[in-house]
């Protein structure tokens, strides 16, 4: 019933931003996958705060964004807007704040020291710079709860292990590729691990579950 990829045309901005078509292909009868690349915070942003009706959930990810349609329903030209202009200069700095102490290095940290050397820098450097950094919430996956913060500059990010781990223990954080992460639950994993944080970032009984979501904003403290 639909097309297998749908390329809106550029609409006109009221607010002066430049237009940026998503291209868009369908998932199943009722998903619709945008690849927005940079723009994902700030486009899930804009569209979370719309309240398209004929949506039953937006989920961002890696450089995109999955819209879920209620049964019956199809975009609305105002979704279809939404999507297809960028997002104003202003979007994207909204989201709650958190301040999540962490121990680095030692045994919560094992990869650390092998992170620093590579960067060049010395351990306590490369924590400092680590832990300057104000994180974006980009997408959760892999675990609930798991965060991928967007922000991790060049200089410290680091493949992920060629081993992984078999366990690897809750509220480590890590570093995989061009993001940190954090890991709720105790399971195995292949990022490169540099410190660990006591907090609880998925409780099933609690409301929400996630501590941290898509647009929210995370500091990393020094224990």
């Amino acid at each position: 019933m639909h097309d297998s990829e749908m390329r809106p045309q550029p609409r006109e901005n009221p607010a002066g931003g430049q237009a940026s078509p998503c291209a868009g292909r369908w998932v199943g009868e009722r998903g619709l996958r945008l690849a927005t690349g940079v723009s994902t915070p700030a486009l899930y942003e804009t569209l979370k705060s719309g309240r398209f009706a004929e949506l039953e959930d937006i989920i961002p990810a890696d450089d995109s964004i999955l819209l879920v349609f209620r049964r019956g329903c199809v975009p609305s030209d105002a979704l279809a807007a939404a999507w297809t202009v960028s997002p104003p200069p202003a979007a994207g700095s909204s989201g709650t704040v958190h301040a999540l102490r962490v121990e680095y290095g030692s045994a919560a940290g094992p990869d650390l020291a092998a992170l620093a050397a590579r960067a060049g820098l010395h351990p306590d450097d490369y924590i400092n710079r680590h832990a300057a950094i104000e994180y974006r919430v980009a997408f959760l996956g892999f675990q609930p709860g798991f965060p991928y913060l967007r922000g991790l500059p060049p200089a410290l990010q680091s493949p992920r292990r060629a081993s992984p781990r078999t366990r690897v223990p809750a509220g480590s954080v890590a570093v995989g590729g061009a993001y940190t992460g954090i890991y709720p639950a105790d399971g195995p994993g292949g990022w490169q691990l540099i410190g660990r944080t006591d907090a609880v970032l998925f409780d099933p009984v609690r409301a929400p579950a996630c501590l941290l979501m898509p647009g929210d904003r995370v500091r990393l403290v020094p224990a």
